[in-house]
């Protein structure tokens, strides 16, 4: 990606996000130019929330335009990628965490009012979980009266505000889509701490997902990305009413990758695990493991992740492969970045083809 007009940062936070994150941003819905422009404008990781959330204002406002003239379709096309330019000012921003919330709340408040605007639309829901609840969105594809339904397992800072993109492969080949915040994610993060134990939350979903008679409760699939690349896998050897899992891009035990991790991502699992120090947020991700419960998950697997990756090692997700006792499909793109965002083409539409099959199957 050219960023020849822009000044080089001399702020390394800033520089690794310019240089790893373009990909991701621009599969998942922000436009080429406005990340150019954004990450141009600025000198100082500490600036990345306001430019990010300045520029999500300007979108928003199209999308409330739109609105006002009734020009519904425009409104949600608007207000969504508005809810994921907020969410991308949140991204990974530790050190005001009142900016970092302000811009939380709005992400929440564009996803939302674009939700019946979107083809097909969207609810809120929300899941009881420990007495408090779980917040999440479902979509379900135009025509089909009782789809199949994918849990979708966000990562460390992805949100279901961040997910349409994900969710149309899904959506468009008859399934319904159904992205929650466990806990240390989203709206998850206030209440709840990062949990290595993720089938806990993921049970409470399923529960809720048995709950809707408008879902075919009999073909559940789960997906995660990322750490929810973890979470998916991890939630899949103990809760068998999962019948296929798509792990893209997770770690086959967090605490073992510690030290090479980003400072950001670091921090961000310390904050969001409500440890004091680095050492308990270290020691909580150790938790976080596949060791021994791998070999659980007897259901069919997809397994996607980047050789280039240098969050998670693509020696995870083959040992992962490995592991597991049921069948297998294995893809690791060879010049892929962090869960080959840079060749989303190589395994969006194809895992979403994969577990229709997979989905199919499981009625029968």
């Amino acid at each position: 990606m050219s960023h020849a007009h822009a000044a080089p940062s001399s702020d390394p936070m800033l520089s690794a996000a310019i240089a790893h994150w373009g990909p991701r941003f621009v599969a998942n819905g922000v436009v080429l130019t406005d990340f150019e422009e954004i990450t141009g404008s600025i000198s100082s990781y500490s600036d990345w929330c306001r430019a990010w959330s300045a520029r999500a204002a300007h979108h928003e406002q199209l999308g409330r335009d739109a609105l006002a003239k009734g020009h519904f379709l425009t409104a949600g096309e608007c207000l969504q990628r508005a809810g994921v330019y907020y969410h991308f000012a949140t991204f990974l921003f530790m050190q005001d965490q009142a900016q970092m919330k302000a811009a939380h709340k709005r992400q929440i408040k564009c996803r939302q009012d674009a939700l019946p605007h979107l083809s097909p639309p969207g609810e809120r829901v929300e899941i009881p979980y420990e007495g408090k609840t779980l917040a999440g969105i479902l979509r379900k594809p135009a025509g089909i009266a009782r789809p199949p339904v994918v849990v979708m397992a966000v990562g460390l800072d992805s949100t279901k505000e961040e997910t349409g993109a994900y969710e149309e492969p899904f959506l468009a080949r008859g399934m319904a889509t159904l992205v929650f915040e466990g806990p240390g994610q989203g709206e998850g993060q206030y209440d709840f701490a990062i949990r290595g134990d993720y089938e806990v939350p993921v049970r409470a979903v399923i529960d809720y997902v048995e709950t809707r008679d408008d879902l075919d409760t009999r073909r559940i699939g789960m997906w995660g990305v990322s750490l929810g690349g973890y979470y998916a896998p991890r939630a899949t050897a103990f809760e068998k009413r999962i019948k296929a899992c798509i792990a893209l891009g997770g770690p086959f035990n967090m605490g073992r990758n510690w030290n090479g991790l980003p400072e950001l991502t670091r921090e961000a699992i310390r904050i969001r695990s409500h440890c004091k120090t680095e050492d308990e947020a270290r020691q909580n991700a150790l938790t976080l493991s596949l060791e021994g419960v791998a070999q659980n998950i007897t259901c069919p697997i997809y397994i996607v992740n980047g050789r280039r990756d240098r969050l998670v090692p693509a020696a995870d997700a083959e040992r992962l492969a490995r592991e597991v006792r049921g069948p297998v499909e294995l893809m690791i793109v060879e010049d892929g970045n962090h869960i080959a965002t840079n060749r989303a083409y190589r395994w969006r539409s194809q895992s979403a083809d994969w577990m229709r099959e997979q989905l199919a199957a499981a009625s029968s």
